[in-house]
């Protein structure tokens, strides 16, 4: 149950607020993590979370679904799982002779996506459509998804067992890739003791409704950027063409998402306009991901967050 009244719709900056107090309820001492995945659903993108097993993926995940008035689906991806599974399937009626279709968790607001590269590749293409166009090409019918559609993925790092690499096309679907890492002691501390009787998650209600998020998603493209910005973030995903040692750059779409996501950080900093420091704070949860670097080059040490950051030493940051 929703604990706002049904007839007030939130300001953006309030939505936030209320978002952010109310996962924190359940996991502490992420708070970076978790502004990054706002700026992500406010702006329309999608978030992968990547880390090692018990950092709290599903959780975070789960947390930010309940505190959202919006239908949620959970898909535990397995070697197993079909495209139908995810998208749903005909099934044909006895009694009145025809096929009826049976919607898949897709149809829905929040879809978390739970260990995402334990599925084969023909399973994860499943969700390419979807997150790119907001709809799905389901028995030659196009059906379109709801104004919110936001997929969370969490994986489990590629070198484990049972993992598949998600390809680099689904890779491009994901406005940003993040790991949350172990938390201080502190907050470690705070976990343990508030799960020692009951699970946070088993308590907590949503706090915004769907029209609350539409809002803030509307809001974000008012949120003004410079033509200098946009001209530096598209600067720097050229650059990761042909940057030494990279297989393959980042996209066009990369540069997309780049731009919306400093829209979105920008609102949640209660700010009418995008700064430097904005989109500096987002290039590796952006673009690193996209980058596919040569293997001789990865087992010494290069990684996509070092070509960045030698990239944006060579580019002038506006002023």
């Amino acid at each position: 149950m929703n604990n706002k009244s049904a007839t007030t719709t939130l300001s953006p900056k309030e939505t936030i607020g209320k978002i952010t107090r109310n996962v924190q309820k359940v996991i502490s001492g992420q708070e970076t993590p978790l502004r990054l995945i706002l700026a992500a659903l406010a702006s329309g993108g999608h978030v992968l979370l990547e880390d090692y097993p018990g950092t709290g993926k599903t959780t975070m995940a789960k947390a930010i679904s309940k505190s959202l008035g919006a239908k949620f689906k959970r898909v535990q991806f397995t070697p197993d799982l079909l495209p139908s599974d995810i998208l749903g399937v005909s099934v044909f009626d006895q009694r009145e002779q025809v096929f009826n279709f049976r919607e898949g968790p897709i149809f829905t607001n929040i879809l978390l996506a739970d260990e995402i590269n334990r599925a084969s590749p023909r399973t994860q293409s499943a969700l390419l459509e979807a997150m790119a166009e907001g709809q799905v090409s389901i028995e030659g019918n196009t059906i379109k998804l709801s104004d919110l559609f936001f997929v969370i993925a969490t994986q489990n790092p590629v070198e484990f067992r049972g993992t598949y690499p998600l390809p680099e096309a689904q890779m491009d679907r994901f406005a940003m890739q993040l790991s949350l890492g172990y938390v201080d002691i502190e907050s470690e501390v705070n976990i343990v003791s508030s799960q020692r009787k009951q699970h946070p998650l088993e308590t907590i209600q949503s706090c915004v409704d769907l029209e609350d998020v539409l809002v803030l998603k509307r809001a974000v493209k008012e949120i003004h950027i410079s033509d200098e910005l946009q001209h530096y973030a598209v600067s720097i995903i050229r650059a990761t063409r042909t940057a030494k040692f990279v297989q393959m750059g980042a996209s066009p779409r990369a540069s997309l998402a780049l731009i919306n996501a400093s829209q979105a950080l920008a609102l949640l900093d209660d700010s009418d306009f995008v700064t430097p420091d904005h989109m500096n704070e987002l290039l590796i949860p952006v673009i690193a991901h996209r980058i596919v670097v040569d293997p001789k080059a990865r087992f010494s040490g290069i990684t996509p967050a070092s070509i960045i950051k030698d990239i944006v030493k060579e580019i002038t940051v506006p002023s």
